[in-house]
Parts: structure tokens; sequence; C-alpha cells
């Protein structure tokens, strides 16, 4: 026995937890069946013996769920998918692509079930940058990839890996469009939210760009709102800027709407098919003091 053994010799009692746990190791590796429950009760053991992180715990539980979940749950609905019309001209699409901040775009033809493929929008930035609209939107077409309602998350997950996918389209059991799902969308469910460059940090709920340019989470409370632009917004029923916008608005808004209350114009930055996240405020009285200077 080495020096270090013999100054810290192992307690009967740390020796039978270590050997409950080899046991239950043991077990787990032995081939028998196992529920999902046993192994997840191994798996939270191990996160309490710190042999497991809690990040990782977190993961794989969400990766047991995410076998079970559909493209439906995820999908973003037909009704939010921003769309171009392959009849449309460069000058009326492209700003609607600059403003959706989207990099992929599905085309469509007489109708929105129609799908001719999928536009990328780096695509466009050799014409924008010669400054040339002359193009003819069809020749910049990419096959689109569709995927059923009922296809599972994980089966998706590898067809995006093996073909390099970004978007499929998804279409529902008479074949009419039902919305789109990205890779973004499926891995969130593993890993969480993946911030984009619109998202800010969670201890800055509103963050100045300029003095007509701020950028406010969703779960920002009208107080904190109010307080922040010495604002008069007031709802009883509501306690954030999100609520008290989708309010508003009538309807769960898509990236890209906006609408004007109390003199401030809200424009959707971030959202997706369960709620808002992120807003873009301008203040219109300081717009106005701007167009007059």
């Amino acid at each position: 026995m080495s020096a270090e053994n013999s100054e810290h010799p192992s307690s009967p009692d740390t020796q039978n937890e270590q050997r409950s746990w080899l046991e239950r190791i043991s077990h787990f590796l032995s081939g028998e069946p196992k529920t999902r429950t046993e192994l997840v009760e191994v798996l939270r053991d191990a996160e309490q013996r710190k042999l497991l992180s809690t990040e990782a715990l977190n993961m794989i539980e969400s990766i047991f769920q995410f076998s079970e979940m559909q493209v439906r749950d995820v999908m973003i609905p037909r009704a939010q998918m921003v769309s171009i019309n392959v009849d449309d001209s460069p000058e009326d699409f492209i700003p609607q692509v600059i403003d959706s901040t989207h990099s992929r775009f599905p085309v469509v033809g007489e109708n929105r079930d129609e799908i001719l493929g999928i536009l990328l929008a780096k695509d466009l930035l050799p014409y924008c940058y010669q400054g040339d609209l002359n193009f003819n939107l069809q020749d910049l077409i990419r096959p689109a990839v569709f995927a059923p309602e009922s296809k599972r998350l994980n089966v998706l997950l590898e067809e995006f890996r093996i073909k390099r996918n970004h978007l499929a389209i998804v279409i529902n059991e008479y074949g009419n469009v039902a919305g789109l799902v990205t890779i973004e969308d499926v891995l969130e469910q593993i890993v969480g939210e993946i911030e984009d460059e619109y998202d800010i940090d969670e201890q800055d709920l509103i963050k100045k760009y300029s003095p007509t340019n701020y950028s406010v989470k969703a779960q920002t409370s009208i107080e904190a709102f109010n307080e922040y632009f010495n604002a008069k917004l007031y709802a009883e029923e509501f306690d954030t800027v999100g609520g008290l916008v989708v309010h508003h608005f009538g309807h769960l808004p898509k990236r890209g709407e906006s609408t004007e209350m109390k003199g401030f114009t809200f424009k959707i930055l971030h959202a997706d098919n369960r709620r808002v996240r992120l807003l873009q405020v301008i203040p219109k009285q300081k717009d106005k003091k701007q167009a007059a200077s």
C-alpha cells in the first residue's frame, strides 16, 4: 500500500458506497432489459456524485425526449413562413429578405402549396454588390427538401447531417404545406435555445443602439419599460412587454411584423411558433425630433 493510501484509508461507509455504485454500473452494463426510468435514475445518481455534469445530464434527458418528438412539434407554421413568390421582382423581394434576417426562403408559385425550391440569401450577394438586379430568380433556386409532419426529429436530424441540408418544407397527410423546420429548430430541442445576433444578454433586457433604435427582451416587465423610457404603457392583465405587444397584435406575430402603440413602434426581431422573444423599439417622438433637425 502506498503512503498516500495509508494516510487516507477508505472508511467502511465509503467502500460500501463505492461498491453500491459499481454494482449499479455493472447492472447497467450487464445487457439485461432496462427501463428508461432505471437508466435516468442511474444518470441522475452519477450527476449527484459529480461524475456527470448537470449540463450533460440535461442534454441526455433532452435526447430521450427528442427521440419521441415529431416534426409537427417544432415546425414553424405555414402562416408564419416568410416565402418569396417566383413572379416577384428583385426590387420587391430583396427588401423582404433583408428585413426578415433569414438565410433561406421557400420560393412559391401560384399558391403557397406550390414550393418551387429554396432561395439562399447569400446567392443574392453578388448581384446586390454589383448593383445588377436584372437576374432570373429561377436560376438561383435550389431544390427543396420535404418532410412529413409525423417524421421523428432524430430521423430528420440524421437526414440533415447526411445530406447537408438546413431547412425542410413540412407537409401534412394530404400533401399540403404545413410549415417549415430548420436544423436550428431541431438542435434547440437538445441543447436549448441557440441565440443569434439579434439576441442580447439575459442581464441586458433593454439595449440601446441609438436614440431611435432599441432592442427589448419580450420578458421585460412593463414597469421596467416605463421606467427606462419614461413611458405610460399599461395593461392590468399583462406583466411583460411581450404579452402586451402580442395582445395588441391580436395574434402571435412573426419576425418582421410591427405595430404602433403609445408613441412607440414595436417590431418583432425574434419569435418562434410559441412566443415572441425579442423586440425592436423605436420611440416615435424621437423620430420626429430627428426629422426636424
